[in-house]
């Protein structure tokens, strides 16, 4: 009797032991005053001075979400991500009023092979890039994305209806796949977007490369939120992109990575962007290829600071519209105040030359600002970041 309750005891805890599951709360909220120059007017030519408090594009952009685990038993486990982007200063939903507009996903994961999710997602350039931009680190601000984040390094759009392979590390080497259906009846690549990418991370080394290619992008990777319509969407947001909106197709080569030595940190990325297609007559192609070198410095456990020069040249082939460069100079400093809150401040620069891609004289145009009136926009941002 007595090695049959030992014997049900111990199938309880074996059952038990491989269905431990977990369910975690999280998100951050980064609030910031800013002054930006030279925004433009409704209605005018002229540019004026904007004063406004933002949550969207701090350190990071304000988030809560939810993610859980369970223990499968033999290295699997089963996971998911709920993640909501928010405005702090009016209460709304960000990622264009989508409920779990930055992620929400699904999925299954091997500690021998890698993990395999289904849902909304980050694309593999996002993955494998991001973390190498001056406008994702630290210091930077959202607003250090390339201009227009036309590469998408700074993840500004999601993936829909994605499926996603990311590999488990081997050696410090990892690879990923991506691919979103379109969802079009009778036309499967009608939409679609895949995405490839691969790193290496070791000692003070860390690198990756990665490919993405979208179809109809203003429907699919540019027009992946809610709110979002033909006229009305990632691309048509801003001039620097606007004439590329009729594209039926993008495409993205990119490449990055860091170097340590000591409390020096040492980043770079390239990025080769392509729409193709665009036009009545879907002859016109443009091409863009965007650098950027950042270097940050720990000058204590607290304080970190760095500075960043990114240079955008564009071009046009096939068509009469010239192309147009973009220099870009951002700087910051974050400190810490305890492990879940810090206090940073960052300034940013931008020039403009050449024609856009709607064929008028190029203006600035930093990432989350309101066009320049001029070729000229500056910025700066004082922030508060909480963690929970």
């Amino acid at each position: 009797m007595k090695k049959k309750a030992l014997f049900a005891m111990l199938s309880i805890w074996s059952l038990s032991s491989h269905a431990q599951s977990s369910v975690t709360l999280y998100g951050l909220i980064d609030e910031g005053f800013e002054a930006a120059s030279n925004t433009a007017v409704p209605g005018s030519r002229s540019g004026a001075r904007l004063f406004r408090l933002d949550s969207t594009f701090g350190l990071n952009s304000s988030r809560w979400g939810l993610r859980g685990t369970e223990d499968l038993g033999g290295g699997l486990h089963s996971l998911f991500v709920l993640e909501s982007g928010f405005e702090l200063n009016t209460g709304k939903l960000q990622q264009g009023g989508a409920e779990f507009g930055r992620q929400a996903y699904v999925g299954i994961s091997s500690d021998r092979f890698g993990t395999v999710t289904l849902g909304r997602q980050y694309d593999s350039v996002v993955d494998f890039i991001g973390r190498f931009e001056f406008g994702t680190s630290n210091v930077g601000t959202l607003h250090a994305a390339h201009p227009a984040d036309l590469d998408n390094i700074n993840d500004t759009r999601r993936t829909n209806n994605a499926i996603k392979f990311h590999s488990a590390s081997l050696s410090g080497f990892s690879f990923e796949g991506l691919y979103s259906f379109g969802g079009v009846p009778g036309s499967s690549g009608t939409n679609s977007e895949f995405s490839l990418a691969a790193g290496y991370t070791g000692g003070p080394i860390d690198l990756g490369i990665a490919y993405l290619n979208a179809k109809n992008p203003a429907a699919s990777l540019f027009g992946s939120n809610p709110t979002d319509t033909a006229a009305s969407n990632g691309l048509t947001a801003t001039p620097i992109l606007s004439g590329y909106a009729t594209a039926n197709s993008y495409q993205v080569v990119a490449a990055g990575g860091a170097y340590k030595l000591g409390r020096w940190q040492f980043g770079s990325t390239y990025s080769n962007i392509r729409f193709g297609g665009i036009g009545a007559l879907e002859q016109a192609t443009a091409v863009f290829n965007d650098v950027e070198g950042s270097v940050q410095y720990q000058f204590t456990p607290q304080l970190r600071a760095g500075v960043a020069y990114n240079y955008l040249h564009g071009s046009e082939v096939n068509a009469t519209v010239g192309g147009a460069t973009y220099n870009q100079v951002s700087a910051g400093a974050d400190y810490a105040l305890s492990g879940r809150t810090d206090i940073y401040v960052a300034a940013l620069y931008q020039t403009a030359h050449g024609d856009d891609s709607t064929g008028r004289g190029a203006v600035a145009n930093l990432n989350g600002i309101s066009a320049s009136s001029n070729r000229y926009q500056s910025l700066v941002r004082v922030g508060l970041r909480h963690r929970f």
